[in-house]
């Protein structure tokens, strides 16, 4: 694919990824997507010939990657995984708070909505879950830390609770709760 296709598909994933996160899954519908990317219909089926739940599939998996990236980015400088965690919050309440509290988590509401119900999305939801949970694992082994396999999912589970509880009441407080907490248990 050329330079205008990847350009064409990358506009097509940011207004999917916009869209699921401010809306869900059934907020993101092909006509809001065409009409928030700008692109033409015929674009969104070449590119994502799978319809709607492949264009929303790709979109998780990226948000998610970029997630991952920020989080190696952040363990380079990190000294420790309390560290990396509670940068972490920090970029994700930026992230949270520029956005006008839309963009919390980028693939909890769908695997909120589909896990139950569509496999495709469920796979793809917890393979982004896995990678995150693994990094974090990680880093943990390498510090050292007993138990970094249910730490990783306890630490996980903290951060998504606390974009949830951000997001709703409009605050960065519950982050920063919970970076209190993480710190005291790592």
């Amino acid at each position: 694919m050329g330079r205008k296709g990847d350009d064409t598909r990358g506009r097509l994933l940011d207004a999917t990824q916009e869209l699921v996160e401010a809306g869900g899954y059934f907020g993101a519908g092909m006509n809001q997507v065409i009409a928030a990317s700008g692109m033409p219909r015929g674009s969104l089926y070449f590119h994502f010939p799978g319809g709607k739940d492949h264009m929303v599939a790709e979109s998780l998996r990226r948000s998610g990657h970029r997630i991952e990236m920020a989080a190696q980015e952040l363990a380079e400088t990190a000294p420790d995984a309390a560290a990396l965690v509670t940068g972490m919050l920090g970029l994700l309440g930026d992230r949270l708070e520029e956005s006008g509290w839309r963009k919390g988590c980028p693939v909890a509401t769908v695997a909120l909505e589909m896990a139950a119900g569509h496999d495709e999305l469920q796979q793809v939801c917890a393979g982004v879950y896995d990678s995150w949970e693994g990094a974090l694992r990680d880093r943990l082994i390498a510090d050292g830390h007993p138990e970094a396999e249910d730490v990783a999912t306890t630490v996980l589970a903290l951060i998504e609770g606390a974009l949830l509880l951000a997001r709703t009441r409009r605050s960065r407080e519950p982050l920063e709760r919970v970076g209190r907490r993480i710190t005291t248990l790592l």
